[in-house]
């Protein structure tokens, strides 16, 4: 199966499945960071404006890329209990983590939103896009803040998805997933280019994103 050039091939090819959704009253949503790249192809695919949505994952000690919960805006908490039994984690240990999370969850906030408020999702169809699905806690935790402010339908979409993570998003609508390959380990082996994606980039396609809207509009 081949692999994607990089996030914004991603975001091109997955706007082709989204096309359903052109026209309407869509609104698109991000999750950083990679996820933001992605969104931004879809959203300027479908002539959707681009908003941001910030979750945080809760990593392992020792093993921060394997998610054991993750939280999201609106005091959202989500944890995997048999991860946490299995991992016997010190005293302390989670509280201490969902701190951090939600911390840094509120740090990036502030710095993408440049000092705009969130795009209203009320009666709207809200499509959140990320990169890719591996464990599914962040997009879920994601969602189920986005839940909160009553979408008309609520809607998650990947470039690339671990088989058996989407059941835990069965508070979206809808779940599309351009690739679900059986021999899944990382999202990142999907892509030539998997690169860190910097705030600095989130924040330029952020900006790029409502300049391109509104000369579209003007």
């Amino acid at each position: 199966m081949a692999r994607y050039l990089d996030r914004r091939d991603a975001g091109r090819r997955l706007a082709v499945l989204l096309a359903p959704f052109k026209g309407g009253n869509t609104v698109v949503l991000g999750l950083p960071r990679g996820g933001v790249i992605v969104a931004a192809e879809c959203a300027e695919a479908l002539g959707a404006p681009l908003d941001v949505l910030v979750a945080r994952k809760i990593g392992a000690p020792h093993q921060p890329e394997y998610a054991i919960g993750a939280v999201a805006p609106g005091g959202i908490v989500l944890l995997d209990d048999d991860a946490i039994a299995a991992l016997a984690l010190a005293p302390g240990f989670l509280d201490g983590a969902v701190a951090e999370a939600t911390a840094e969850m509120a740090r990036r906030e502030t710095l993408y939103r440049d000092g705009r408020s969130a795009l209203a999702v009320s009666g709207r169809t809200a499509i959140v896009v990320d990169d890719g699905l591996a464990t599914g806690f962040t997009a879920a935790a994601a969602l189920a803040s986005l839940r909160r402010l009553d979408p008309e339908r609520l809607v998650f979409a990947a470039p690339v998805c671990a088989p058996a993570s989407g059941k835990r998003l069965d508070v979206a609508d809808e779940v599309i997933c351009a690739r679900t390959p059986l021999m899944f380990r990382a999202v990142g082996e999907w892509y030539d280019r998997f690169d860190q994606t910097t705030d600095e980039e989130v924040i330029g396609c952020l900006r790029a994103a409502r300049h391109l809207r509104s000369a579209a509009e003007g």
